[in-house]
């Protein structure tokens, strides 16, 4: 296999994992990130899947398990603050998981173990790109100009560097809700248990705690029209404070504490669906090719398999458009299976009326309710069993670097 020079564009989940990956099979990676330092921030994740087999392979799950956010489980809420439904987290039907982490942990955690192996340059990012039958010719913010043989985009939703890539007028799938994400103090009163509020005119808000003493808050709305742009830290809180109004639960916590949140986040909830995720030497990675929204929990899982699935197929061939294809004939299928989205979907998780959200919590009782845990239960198969997504097996992958860089010699087959 011909030895590469790769560059990777952002250092969330995805391009570390794959950076991981393509210095396992002797590949030189730079990984490039437009902000100045790691982003250590960020909401709850799982993984799942086909992508805890991954992140064992990589000999980080310990640390991953080491970092979990301490949540024990899910109540649904009314607005006195009255449990509706528990979702424990070990029952059978549950919305917690064990891999729950922060984003901010699990990309640290990446970036600590590939550190020593690539080259990070924080503070910076592509400016213009040139393909050439050779390779390719970046230009960074920073006026500095370099040629790499592949270049790989893991950057977010709103990627810019896809823009000069797959120009795509629009990629986006609007799902007709907008998010909100904020840290807040921790309250004695919050304790370990996520809590789910449902309120009228189509708003729900989600109170989780985290490892760092602190409350991790969401607040989301149904939108109906186009979706409008990302809003500034000042414009969210004050759209945030809005949809508050008349919610009663935690109403005057939320309005105060949010007040002075610079890094508070508001925008839409949209997928990301392209007709092709590469072009030429280039080629997109997680969130930029195949965002499937937060809702449906399996975002940080597409971008571990993708990330390893394409550090595969370029060990397998020095025929980089064989593996790009390859990458995507075998990820495909199992991303549109999850992005899949039934008619009205999302206006049942966001109903208008008191009725509506009274039928709701009513629903969630019911799935909560022990003779349909003990159904659960008995139907509930074993972990080996639940993999949807059958890994492939590549070579660099039979032997796995520990965290502490200790080489272990491993039996696998996928």
């Amino acid at each position: 296999m011909e030895r590469k020079n790769i560059l990777i564009t952002g250092a969330g989940i995805a391009g570390p994992t794959l950076a991981y990956w393509l210095t396992r099979s002797g590949h030189k990676v730079t990984l490039v990130e437009k902000a100045s330092a790691p982003r250590l921030g960020g909401q709850n994740i799982d993984i799942s899947d086909a992508a805890i087999d991954i992140v064992r392979l990589m000999g980080i799950e310990k640390e991953i398990l080491r970092h979990n956010t301490t949540e024990v489980g899910l109540h649904i809420v009314n607005k006195d603050n009255q449990v509706e439904a528990e979702f424990p987290k070990d029952a059978p039907l549950s919305f917690t998981s064990k891999y729950e982490i922060l984003r901010g942990d699990l990309a640290d955690i990446l970036i600590q173990l590939t550190r020593s192996k690539v080259d990070y340059r924080f503070g910076d990012s592509i400016e213009s790109l040139t393909q050439y039958a050779e390779g390719v010719e970046v230009v960074f913010s920073s006026k500095t100009r370099q040629r790499f043989d592949l270049l790989i985009v893991a950057e977010g939703v709103s990627s810019a560097t896809r823009k000069m890539i797959v120009p795509d007028k629009n990629p986006y799938k609007y799902l007709g809700v907008y998010t909100s994400y904020t840290t807040i103090p921790r309250q004695p009163h919050d304790g370990k248990w996520a809590r789910w509020l449902t309120a009228p005119k189509g708003r729900v808000l989600l109170l989780r705690p985290d490892n760092k003493g602190t409350t991790r808050a969401s607040v989301n709305y149904w939108h109906d029209g186009p979706p409008e742009a990302h809003f500034s830290a000042s414009e969210a809180v004050a759209e945030v404070q809005r949809k508050l109004q008349g919610v009663v639960w935690e109403e005057d916590r939320l309005m105060n504490d949010i007040k002075n949140d610079k890094d508070i986040y508001l925008g839409p909830v949209s997928q990301v669906r392209l007709q092709s995720w590469s072009k030429g030497r280039c080629c997109l990675l997680g969130d930029a090719a195949y965002c499937p929204t937060p809702f449906t929990g399996m975002g940080t899982t597409l971008a571990i398999i993708g990330a390893y699935v394409l550090a595969g197929e370029l060990s397998r061939s020095d025929n980089y458009e064989s593996a790009f294809r390859e990458y995507e004939s075998k990820l495909k299928p199992f991303v549109q299976k999850i992005q899949k989205v039934f008619p009205g979907q999302f206006r049942l998780v966001y109903p208008q009326s008191k009725a509506g959200v009274f039928i709701f919590n009513k629903v969630l009782s019911f799935f909560a309710s022990k003779p349909v845990q003990k159904i659960a239960q008995a139907l509930k198969k074993k972990p080996s069993e639940t993999r949807e997504f059958k890994l492939p097996h590549y070579q660099f992958a039979t032997a796995t670097y520990s965290y502490d860089s200790r080489l272990e010699q491993r039996d696998h087959n996928p």
